[in-house]
């Protein structure tokens, strides 16, 4: 397994089920041997707001046969986003609360049905298409018979999956009505850790909900939803709960940062730290599935680990594919990657995350040290599996 670690100790959890119980619904990702997981914040069954314990907690009944719901036809071909302004949101003394105004409209629950239409989950989405694409999460809708999203203003609407990409867990789903109200999306846009994050989604199927944090850490290499390789995440305190996946997470300037979809908890509740796709890469998947293909992430050919004690960290290079990206580009065992592109790269997951955030066959300028001495070493990157 090469951009890993060889030995990461990850074991992957059993697949989503909808259940009785609302904590049911939070699956548990990888278990480390202090026991604590990464859950994935699958759809969750709509709350009684009045639960008797935290164990259990009762569903209430679906309300969505009583709803006006407006039938999808042949939709139309996807077209390339246009891009969206931010928002024009005056400072003033409530910042969240004119943050939360500026991109409401934008946000959407999604409600997952079975084959016999009933409502088995609900997650959230982000329209980033007037014409009427909206981001969520793969793991949201990758199991639903049918879906319907209802809209900021109460409509609901079905709606069809464009394509999903488990191991990003990004999705696309589209719905047939335009000019809808859509939300901008920093892209290169830089973060900054304890800058304003706020989270938009139906945390427990309470549409609308808006819990505000800040970016608790940028580039935070994780396991991706299969296990097998690390993705970058942006790392959040702000409040993320199952219902929540597909939902956004917004800066203070009304653009979406991310799509926000794990947590790491021990209760299964929400800790105060939360995980989102960064939208750079959301965004790159998201247009990769509305042409109909995926988004095949970059590959360099190392197998790696970390800097001695008291070296200069980086990752390692312990091996090197012959044939390769990094064996194209003249890496050797021994050399130390320090950098990516301008990124610090402080470990072999690091570096790992790093280089799926990019496509196959793009260049990437390495940092490298060796011999003592700092190079940098260009390498166009092959495809992961």
């Amino acid at each position: 397994m090469y951009d890993t670690m060889t030995d990461p100790q990850i074991r992957q959890s059993p697949p989503r089920r909808a259940g009785r119980l609302l904590l049911s619904a939070l699956t548990a990702l990888v278990l480390f041997a202090s026991g604590v997981g990464i859950g994935w914040l699958v759809s969750s069954e709509p709350a009684s707001l009045a639960p008797a314990s935290l164990d259990e907690v009762a569903a209430s009944p679906t309300t969505t046969q009583a709803q006006s719901v407006v039938p999808a036809t042949e939709l139309p071909p996807v077209q390339s986003p246009p891009v969206v302004d931010p928002p024009e949101i005056v400072p003033g003394d409530e910042p969240v609360a004119d943050i939360a105004g500026a991109v409401l409209p934008a946000m959407v629950q999604i409600q997952v049905l079975d084959a016999t239409g009933n409502e088995v989950g609900v997650g959230s989405g982000v329209i980033y298409d007037p014409s009427g694409l909206i981001l969520t999460a793969a793991h949201v809708v990758e199991d639903s018979a049918a879906l319907r999203v209802r809209l900021d203003d109460g409509t609901v609407l079905e709606a069809e999956t464009v394509g999903a990409d488990r191991p990003n867990d990004i999705a696309v789903v589209r719905v047939d009505r335009g000019a809808l109200p859509a939300a901008a999306l920093a892209l290169g846009v830089p973060l900054r850790v304890g800058q304003l994050a706020i989270a938009v989604g139906s945390p427990w199927g309470l549409d609308s909900t808006v819990t505000a944090g800040i970016v608790s850490a940028v580039d935070r290499p994780l396991p991706a939803r299969d296990g097998a390789y690390f993705v970058n995440m942006i790392q959040t305190d702000a409040s993320i709960n199952p219902g929540n996946s597909g939902g956004a997470l917004v800066d203070r300037d009304g653009r979406v940062i991310g799509i926000n979809v794990s947590i790491f908890s021990e209760s299964g509740a929400n800790d105060g730290v939360g995980f989102a796709v960064p939208i750079d890469r959301a965004y790159r998947v998201a247009t990769a599935l509305t042409a109909g293909g995926r988004f095949v992430p970059g590959l360099l050919g190392v197998t790696g680990g970390e800097a001695e004690v008291g070296a200069t960290p980086g990752a390692v290079v312990q091996l090197v594919e012959p044939g390769s990206a990094a064996d194209d580009a003249g890496l050797r065992t021994g050399d130390v990657i320090t950098g990516l592109n301008g990124n610090a790269v402080t470990g072999i997951a690091d570096l790992a995350a790093l280089v799926r955030s990019f496509s196959a066959g793009e260049t990437v300028v390495l940092d490298v040290i060796r011999d003592g001495e700092t190079i940098e070493v260009g390498a166009t990157l092959g495809a992961a599996g």
